[in-house]
């Protein structure tokens, strides 16, 4: 391994103290203009990087806003895009931080906000978090969390309409028996999705038909599972919407497999809007909420409060809206 280069080696090759250096690359007062630019062009040329742990105990500022997340799925890396493009012309650094998996669950964030509050994060964004009561020293905003708004300033797309405009485009086309693929029982998105679905039916006459909905969990390999299970031809819906675009991408791969057309035998709708979902070969119709904007905003409220502002609103809820592509049609007859 390459040797670290370290505040030593920055000293002597400028010909200056170590103190010398500290003062350059902290800012501080008392070198005259032409040796701090001469310790800096050495630190650009040595590529060093003062130890942020070291740095944050004397300052007690670490200049770095980290991004909690419980994996590194397509939701999260949407986020992470967003608020590093907020961030990108700020003195700010971002930390990309998802715990292990031996220590997922419940208060997840909990656990990864001791780790890193205090001495390595000045400020936190929290994605989908399973408590918005987490205890710490920073200002922290949540993007998603599980049960809805609470202590913590949130940033969250509008689930129930959007689920009610993926429903309704359905309807518009013709489709009766449509199914739903939902998410995890224990997300207020999933809840709110299962609702506007729920909604939509209600508001076109349609009845609730509990024999036409799965519980996919927001996950490709069980809404598969599901997606087999719902599409058999006996009870087989013509259109199915799915809680979240891995959901629906895993529906349109079954269908595949069962030789069904897409969307002469069956109509799909998504939500989300991942990048996956325009590139695959039958590109999918969704509902696209503002992944990067979540990030974004949260990250512009996260700079402010940590600024000693105060963030109005302090929930924020972002508007999505029906992206029609490939996958939906009007229903053949049966």
């Amino acid at each position: 391994m390459a040797k670290r280069t370290t505040i030593h080696d920055v000293a002597a090759a400028a010909g200056v103290s170590v103190a010398t250096v500290s003062k350059a690359v902290n800012g501080r007062y008392g070198i005259a203009p032409e040796t701090v630019s001469r310790v800096l062009r050495v630190v650009e040329e040595l590529g060093y990087e003062s130890s942020l742990v070291a740095s944050s105990m004397r300052s007690r500022k670490t200049g770095v806003i980290g991004v909690l997340i419980a994996d590194f799925e397509p939701f999260s890396a949407e986020i992470l895009k967003g608020v590093g493009a907020e961030l990108r012309d700020s003195h700010f650094d971002v930390m990309a931080y998802a715990g292990s998996r031996q220590v997922e669950g419940p208060g997840w964030e909990a656990r990864s906000l001791q780790r890193l509050s205090g001495t390595l994060i000045d400020g936190a964004i929290i994605v989908t978090p399973t408590v918005v009561r987490a205890s710490a020293d920073i200002p922290i905003v949540a993007i998603d969390p599980h049960t809805g708004r609470a202590d913590l300033p949130s940033v969250e797309s509008d689930s129930f309409t959007g689920a009610r405009q993926a429903t309704q485009h359905l309807i518009d086309l013709g489709h009766t028996r449509i199914g739903f693929i939902g998410g995890r029982a224990d997300l207020r998105s999933a809840a709110l999705r299962d609702a506007g679905y729920r909604r939509a039916l209600a508001d076109a006459g349609i009845a609730y038909d509990a024999s036409l909905v799965r519980e996919g969990q927001y996950l490709r390999q069980a809404s598969r599972e599901q997606a087999l299970s719902l599409l058999r031809p006996d009870t087989r819906p013509t259109a199915v919407f799915a809680a979240n675009d891995l959901s629906g991408i895993a529906t349109l791969e079954v269908a595949a497999e069962l030789g069904l057309d897409v969307p002469g035998d069956l109509s799909i709708v998504g939500f989300d809007d991942i990048p996956e979902a325009s590139q695959i070969a039958t590109p999918l119709t969704t509902i696209r909420q503002p992944m990067q904007t979540l990030g974004a905003t949260a990250a512009r409220m996260v700079v402010a409060l940590m600024g000693g502002e105060t963030v109005d609103p302090v929930h924020v809820l972002l508007p999505t809206r029906l992206v029609t592509r490939a996958t939906t049609g009007i229903p053949r007859s049966r």
